[in-house]
């Protein structure tokens, strides 16, 4: 329980310092399409939309939305497009270049408002950015997004960009690992690192051959989020508010196609192994003690946790395992809630709602960002709150 002042107003607690070399988070932003589906009306939304009169599959859509415990989600999806795309809507039709004539634009848009907003944060020029990291599954094209990206914010000609392309859900935590490298081997840089996903690319109507895409209807939703990450704060002028300790990626040998996509012309066809969760609970301990040993770190409940809401199961899992006290996956649960499962953007819809947890008197010091994804690969950051 937080103290509270005799308004009964919580207590902020004094903000620690960063150490010097280390890659900090120093601004956050987000942004989404216009339109907002509350989980409610998306089965009678998809079901009209896609023409399905399969009773077993609307009731299907239904159990599913309720498991979620999604609430609320953004789409690019709207009416509009399908009025101009009925062949979306259509099993068989070969629909790759409408596809990307949608998805292509709108990423870059998404991602541009969340820079916006994350730039506003921090305060200073865009043109002090130094680096940009760029991570999406849902574009194709050359040049890529970090190029158009890069001249709607007007950043300075020589940036230096990378692109992180299909990785899927765990893209955000790889995005913070690039970046964290960046920094700490470019004394004075400063990397946006951005993310944008779409569900236009796999929208289709339903198949009982894939069974997958209604939980893909269920769950998964549109956004974009930016972060600055940089070492050394400038005093006065910027605030961060984590720092990036170490890192670690990690694949499990022999589960490439537990999670499994393909491009074709009908868009991405994704399949998610039933034993996702299984495999992830079997090796998310050891995974988890490799980061804390780097912090002499023994106990889970001393952290606190910013991990990717692939979905509920997975976050009960990983409670359950770790025996984790009630609360302590509250920010992930929240952003799932909020938003869906939106893919690499994820983690960091968790770390902003973390940010404000950890600014009350008693917040923990450090933590663990976690995501997983196709591979099944493991993305791990021990975080320390500042």
């Amino acid at each position: 329980m937080s103290k509270t002042d005799n308004n009964n107003a919580p207590w902020h607690r004094l903000k620690r310092a960063s150490t010097p070399g280390k890659a900090t988070v120093l601004a956050i932003g987000k942004a989404f399409p216009s339109q907002l589906i509350p989980q409610e009306y998306l089965v009678e939304s998809y079901i009209r939309d896609t023409k399905c009169q399969d009773v077993s599959i609307k009731e299907k859509l239904e159990r599913l939305c309720k498991t979620t415990t999604v609430k609320t989600r953004y789409t690019v999806m709207c009416k509009e497009i399908l009025d101009k795309y009925p062949e979306l809507a259509t099993e068989g039709s070969p629909t790759i270049k409408q596809r990307l004539e949608i998805a292509n634009p709108a990423v870059v848009e998404m991602a541009l408002q969340a820079s916006l907003t994350c730039i506003k944060e921090w305060e200073r020029p865009a043109t002090d950015i130094t680096h940009i990291i760029y991570v999406s599954s849902s574009e194709i094209r050359l040049p890529g997004g970090d190029l158009y990206l890069a001249s709607e914010l007007g950043l300075r000609n020589d940036v230096n960009r990378v692109m992180l392309y299909f990785l899927g859900c765990y893209g955000g935590a790889t995005g913070l690992r690039v970046a964290k490298d960046i920094a700490e081997n470019n004394p004075g840089s400063r990397i946006l690192l951005t993310t944008s996903e779409t569900t236009i690319l796999g929208f289709r109507p339903p198949n009982k051959a894939r069974p997958y895409d209604l939980v893909g209807a269920a769950l998964f939703g549109d956004g974009a989020a930016a972060v600055i990450i940089g070492t050394d704060p400038v005093k006065g002028k910027e605030s961060p508010f984590m720092e990036l300790s170490y890192a670690v990626q990690q694949f499990l040998p022999g589960t490439q196609h537990t999670v499994d996509g393909c491009l074709t012309e009908e868009g991405i066809n994704f399949k998610l192994g039933r034993d996702l969760p299984q495999k992830i609970e079997d090796n998310i301990e050891a995974f988890c003690r490799k980061l804390m040993s780097k912090a002499s770190l023994t106990e889970f409940n001393d952290l606190f946790w910013a991990v990717h809401p692939g979905g509920p199961a997975i976050l009960n899992r990983l409670e359950n395992t770790l025996k984790l006290k009630e609360g302590k996956l509250e920010c992930s649960r929240r952003a799932l809630k909020d938003y869906g499962n939106v893919s690499s953007n994820t983690i960091f819809y968790v770390m902003e709602y973390m940010r404000e947890e950890l600014k009350r008197e008693g917040g923990e010091e450090w933590g663990l960002a976690l995501a997983f994804g196709p591979g099944i690969t493991f993305e791990g950051i021990l975080l320390r709150s500042l």
